[in-house]
């Protein structure tokens, strides 16, 4: 497909992007609408626009791509994923709505204390900028491929023009914008996914029913893998136990999608915002392995030689644009695109939100909405912006894993200690020493890190999966709970 036709897409993709940031911000763009959207969303465009915002590129690209190697196994994954979406509305979201918070880290200084709030933002900061970016990098890394190169255009300027677009639309609305730019980007992910599965069911010469009977009927569509839980990454019990916590640390335990649900009048809208979301997100990622199954059947049919593809995120790009009609190309884009930035704008607002009340006090001020303010957080808005930017860089050098493995491996080393701090302060009535709460922060995922790389891979047969961030988590939680102040008094009383 002509570079030419997807750059003028793209062009036009981001028009009506910023069309609607101009009218949802020209009234009011201050502090409340920024962060909170002056709470009063609809919980009905919330559930919709998360969708696009907790599936990503990853999910578009890397998923259908995977399904060569492990087949459908990955939705045991999603299985976990929507018990920890149930965790989500029925313990976490009635305590932040209780707390009244803004942000959700808050929480900590009150029940462990200053250290350990601080602690809890700058794990999300840090989390957060790596995962958004690790997602930002996977679609720049195909607009390059199949766009930019064609003009000689550097790796860089790719992902800075893409960052000053989103930049753009969402600096002034904020999270009033991106609740209507994210339900506007589910509805184009949402389309491509079923026009791509139209799209090669017609390559093949078959209707879009009898193209699901042969996924149904392919050895792709095994889901459940039960053999060998010590050495298999995909056993049942490590997918399931692992995307339960995953979700709960990078969902619940994440400014960034909790950021929308804080933004509805009252708990019962937003649990019925992520009773919504937990079931759209369980049947489109089932439509999403769909699509990699019908991916490797349509290249076995035509013969189509992918071998020299440098990873099995390219496969889903390499069909769509090269392989099928130009409009199969243009859904892919758009599919693609949409995925993405209503990850990365949803991230950057709540990076910029986190900022200005963790770190600059902004809920303690006595206007928050001070002009002075507002362009305070206009300038962290725009340095999270280039601190993305410097991270995909650094990743384009030193990444040479599937961008899916990347992103989960490092979400369970740096949300694990925020899962052990949230569990230990609703799970426990001890308060943490919380001079040390930085330091085991730390501690936890070095520890875990180094076991796994130099210990459980070369001398056991026990693969890690998933379930890295419990063990994570775990070890946080321990060492808050054997040096709580409160439990030492009362073993010094024996």
């Amino acid at each position: 497909m002509s570079p030419f036709i997807l750059l003028m897409f793209l062009f036009v993709y981001f028009g009506v992007l910023l069309g609607v940031s101009y009218f949802t911000s020209r009234k009011t763009a201050d502090n409340s609408t920024f962060f909170v959207a002056n709470r009063n969303s609809k919980w009905y465009m919330v559930a919709f626009g998360m969708i696009g915002t907790a599936l990503s590129g990853v999910t578009f690209i890397s998923v259908p791509g995977a399904v060569g190697v492990s087949n459908f196994s990955y939705f045991q994954f999603v299985i976990g994923n929507a018990l920890g979406f149930l965790v989500i509305a029925y313990v976490l979201l009635p305590l932040y709505y209780r707390m009244n918070l803004t942000s959700i880290y808050t929480y900590l200084e009150e029940r462990l204390g200053h250290k350990s709030y601080k602690s809890g933002a700058m794990i999300f900061l840090i989390s957060r900028t790596i995962g958004s970016a690790f997602r930002l990098y996977l679609v720049a890394i195909i607009l390059q491929k199949f766009i930019f190169d064609a003009w000689n255009v550097p790796f860089g300027v790719t992902v800075a023009g893409c960052l000053v677009l989103i930049w753009m639309y969402t600096n002034k609305g904020g999270l009033k914008t991106i609740i209507i730019t994210d339900t506007l980007q589910t509805f184009c992910l949402l389309l491509a996914v079923l026009l791509s599965i139209y799209f090669m069911a017609d390559g093949l010469g078959i209707s879009v029913l009898e193209a699901f009977e042969r996924v149904k009927d392919s050895s792709y569509s095994q889901i459940v893998v039960w053999e060998n839980i010590l050495g298999d990454k995909n056993h049942f019990w490590k997918h399931v136990i692992g995307g339960a916590f995953a979700t709960i640390a990078m969902t619940g335990l994440d400014q960034d999608l909790m950021q929308k649900n804080l933004s509805m009048k009252t708990i019962g809208e937003a649990q019925k915002n992520m009773l919504t979301f937990t079931s759209i997100f369980v049947v489109i990622n089932l439509f999403f392995l769909a699509v990699g199954a019908l991916l490797y059947i349509y290249v076995a049919d035509k013969g189509i030689d992918i071998s020299t593809l440098r990873t099995p995120d390219y496969l889903y790009p390499e069909i769509a644009l090269n392989h099928l009609s130009i409009a199969a190309g243009i859904i892919f884009m758009m599919g693609l695109t949409a995925a993405t930035f209503a990850t990365t704008d949803s991230a950057l607002t709540a990076l910029t939100t986190s900022y200005c009340v963790d770190f600059l006090n902004f809920n303690k001020k006595e206007n928050p909405n001070d002009p002075r303010l507002v362009r305070q957080r206009n300038m962290v808005h725009f340095v999270f912006s280039v601190v993305m930017l410097i991270v995909i860089l650094i990743f384009r050098l030193l990444n040479d894993d599937s961008v899916v493995t990347a992103i989960f491996t490092a979400a369970s080393y740096t949300y694990g200690p925020l899962l052990g701090l949230f569990a230990f302060g609703i799970l426990t009535k001890y308060r943490a020493k919380d001079n040390l709460v930085p330091y085991f922060c730390v501690i936890s995922p070095i520890c875990w890190y180094v076991l796994n790389t130099y210990y459980i891979i070369p001398h056991t047969a026990y693969r890690v999966g998933f379930e890295l961030i419990v063990y994570n988590g775990l070890t946080t939680f321990l060492l808050l709970w054997l040096t709580s102040p409160g439990r030492l008094m009362k073993l010094s009383k024996v």
